[in-house]
């Protein structure tokens, strides 16, 4: 029994958005995280000790995902990410220092 072209086709095509469409979600997603995290340098000092850490951690979880993507956009945010990341941890550190 031989199935018609275009159901091989559709389903053909039917696997491929969805491979792609995941992808496309995953991509979206650590730029979601990237800019919820980065939001928040606006005024960090407002928030506690514990909050900046975890700000931290989750720029730490955050840096694999973005040493993947191609070179030009992958030093863009590394970049900022560490910036993002270094300034939770200076807060973090002159407040113990007090």
């Amino acid at each position: 029994m031989r199935l018609p072209f275009s159901v091989i086709l559709l389903t053909g095509i039917l696997t491929v958005a969805i491979v792609f469409g995941g992808y496309a979600y995953a991509q979206e997603d650590w730029k979601t995280e990237f800019e919820a995290v980065c939001a928040v340098t606006q005024d960090p000092s407002e928030l506690s000790s514990d909050k900046l850490k975890e700000l931290a951690d989750r720029c730490d979880r955050l840096s694999p995902v973005i040493e993947k993507l191609d070179e030009s956009q992958r030093k863009v945010y590394l970049k900022r990410l560490r910036m993002c990341r270094n300034l939770f941890i200076f807060i973090v550190e002159s407040r113990e220092k007090k």
